[in-house]
């Protein structure tokens, strides 16, 4: 833009130099609102405002010192300042741009087998404690049995640290149905379709929850269910139901002696005996249980911690490696 006349330097002779220097500062006034007005003013949002950003043509880890939200810098710092935002992600913070996201490849606290059975009055449920570092068995009083509400139980083998997560999801829900008051709650059926969803969603994102869940209840109408769900989301129901190497030792003592119309004692004998044998074989395993039950009479009841009866003197036992060839 070519300058006004008045930034020219010159000088008049015979002027009051006040006036003069007001006229023109007026002038100078008025010049810069038109210069203002025919340029277009534009504010940046807030959540672009307010920063910190990373330049899209900068190679440096500088801007990734100042944000350690990785791959999530499109999100608002604020959620509040943009609707429906979402809040970046935490669990990956020191991932740096365009390296893949990483995930649990592997559990590392585990618990074992659940068995699952139904008798006349509603279901029975039982698994040890043990929560095991790798082979080693590190936590032995771990409680792999949740009570959801009064009218259904859930037991989870796999990752503990992922049962917590579900647990939580499992407590928001049941806080929910009470805040509604208005006298329902839900079903084992349909919380077992709400871990279906859970668990395949998260096989979907590839960072599955290693859990294989296993719940059980009776409805209000008296009808006993009992459904697995896996951590890829696929899922069965039947009159018994067990998870890990339980799906070999005992269910096939279930197929023989199981009846959905028995005694609670004789459930409880069958399940004993499913325990030791699972004790026996599988070394990831301890001597300390516990029963949870269901009934439509009684709601939700689990026992404290128990040991089994058993038996080492057998011949096999005392010299396991007396016909192994090259034992020493």
């Amino acid at each position: 833009f070519p300058l006004p006349h008045w930034s020219r330097t010159r000088t008049t002779s015979g002027e009051p130099g006040g006036e003069r220097e007001r006229e023109r500062e007026g002038e100078r006034r008025r010049w810069t609102r038109r210069q203002a007005a025919m340029i277009p003013q534009s504010s940046l949002p807030s959540h672009i405002a307010s920063g910190p950003h990373v330049s899209p043509f900068t190679n440096s880890n500088a801007g990734l010192q100042a944000d350690h939200r990785s791959e999530d810098i499109h999100v608002p710092a604020n959620a509040a300042s943009v609707p429906f935002a979402v809040a970046p992600s935490t669990e990956h913070a020191e991932v740096n741009l365009g390296e893949p996201r990483k995930h649990t490849t592997s559990p590392y606290v585990t618990g074992n087998s659940v068995l699952a059975i139904k008798y006349k009055e509603g279901v029975l449920m039982a698994c040890d404690m043990l929560g095991a570092y790798g082979s080693t068995k590190r936590y032995k009083s771990v409680q792999r049995v949740f009570k959801v509400n009064e009218t259904t139980i859930v037991g989870a083998s796999g990752e503990i640290s992922d049962f917590q997560y579900i647990s939580n999801l499992l407590e928001e829900l049941t806080t929910q149905d009470f805040c509604y008051d208005d006298g329902c709650t839900l079903s084992p059926k349909e919380i077992h379709a709400y871990l279906c969803r859970v668990l395949y969603n998260r096989r979907n994102k590839m960072d599955p929850l290693w859990n294989s869940l296993v719940v059980a209840g009776v409805d209000t109408a008296g009808e006993s269910f009992i459904g697995s769900v896996g951590m890829l989301g696929t899922s069965y129901t039947d009159s018994h139901v067990a998870t890990s190497f339980g799906n070999y030792l005992s269910r096939p003592l279930f197929r023989e002696f199981q009846r959905d119309d028995m005694s609670l004692e004789e459930a409880i004998a069958l399940m004993q005996e499913a325990l030791r044998v699972l004790f026996y074989r599988d070394k990831t395993s301890i001597n300390k249980f516990i029963l949870a039950k269901v009934s439509g009479g009684e709601g939700v009841a689990i026992s404290k911690p128990f040991a089994l009866d058993t038996k080492w003197d057998l011949k096999a036992f005392v010299n396991p490696s007396k016909h192994a060839v090259g034992s020493w």
